[in-house]
């Protein structure tokens, strides 16, 4: 991955996710993005999906989560993807936004249905999903890593807008400012004061089980010790010239965030955050180390996206229009 820091700063973004979550995004359908650590930047975000291929279970778990917090707000007909290809840059998203779980779900000025996705420690805001119309096969990596400049230049072309079942316009507490929502940010304006709980049924109880019970097959060893601070300043940076892809972190000085005891070291938490996006992404990697081998699909006809892909991309790296490609 030739991708680098410029200036402190990621250029082009990527987070890689296992599917069915990864599709979900793309298609507008998640709204909330949930790490157990805040997200370094703000604006387009590409979303990689992982080699893993879902199984079925899970893939039923997570669209019966969702069918069930639509509903709440009235919606009824989903479209899911059809398919959840792995090992493929999917399109991205924008980021808006982080706040915690107990801020999301005290939010009143966001649909019942979105304080529900609030199911993790801290909540990426997503808008204006876009898809690429061929995904891309490529190799995701750890953490919040840069796009390589060739796969983003042909990636960007491709891009297609998607409407999602019910799109959230996610206010922010100072227009002028692009991190004003933050962690924290909201915490003064709820005062203590718990959200309107919704009346919830037993099959959103139940929908609700399933999801998280998805989500902890590639969490289990996160570490249960809570960090004294934490800080959204630091993002990974990956040099591909050293064969042992080794990572640093950068103090991009855009986010203040809550302050720990003054004077304290904040080396402790760097190793904390650091464990827990290791425990969170390490089984992507695993994945994608065989997709240059092989492709699999979920199960469904996904054999004839390989080829396209292959010569789309191709083409788009020599600057010209795949002959007879059909982008419909």
């Amino acid at each position: 991955m030739s991708g680098r820091m410029r200036g402190g700063n990621l250029t082009n973004p990527c987070l890689t996710m296992h599917q069915p979550w990864a599709s979900l995004l793309v298609y507008g359908i998640k709204r909330i993005e949930g790490r157990s650590w805040p997200a370094p930047i703000r604006g387009r975000l590409w979303i990689h999906a992982a080699g893993k291929v879902p199984d079925q279970d899970t893939i039923k778990a997570m669209e019966d989560f969702y069918r069930e917090i639509y509903a709440v707000n009235g919606v009824t007909d989903l479209k899911f993807p059809e398919h959840y290809p792995v090992s493929r840059l999917l399109g991205c998203v924008e980021v808006v936004g982080c706040v915690k779980r107990e801020e999301l779900v005290c939010w009143e000025d966001v649909p019942e249905g979105v304080r529900l996705e609030g199911q993790t420690d801290f909540c990426w805001l997503c808008e204006q999903p876009q898809k690429l119309l061929v995904p891309f096969e490529m190799r995701g990596y750890q953490g919040v890593y840069n796009l390589e400049k060739k796969i983003y230049e042909a990636a960007v072309r491709g891009l297609c807008p998607i409407e999602g079942p019910l799109p959230v316009k996610f206010p922010l507490p100072d227009p002028s400012d692009p991190f004003s929502l933050k962690p924290g940010s909201l915490a003064l304006r709820f005062n203590g004061s718990n959200a309107s709980e919704v009346e919830k049924p037993p099959s959103l109880n139940a929908a609700i089980a399933g999801a998280r019970a998805a989500a902890t097959q590639f969490s289990k060893k996160e570490p249960s010790k809570n960090p004294t601070r934490y800080d959204a300043n630091f993002i990974r940076s990956r040099d591909t010239r050293n064969s042992t892809e080794t990572s640093r972190w950068k103090d991009n000085g855009a986010v203040e965030e809550d302050k720990g005891p003054s004077g304290q070291s904040n080396g402790g938490y760097h190793r904390w955050e650091r464990a827990h996006q290791n425990a969170e992404e390490n089984s992507c990697m695993d994945h994608d180390r065989n997709s240059s081998r092989r492709y699999q699909g979920d199960g469904r006809n996904f054999n004839q996206q390989l080829g396209a892909s292959s010569k789309i991309f191709a083409a788009a790296m020599k600057g010209l229009k795949p002959a007879g490609a059909n982008r419909a």
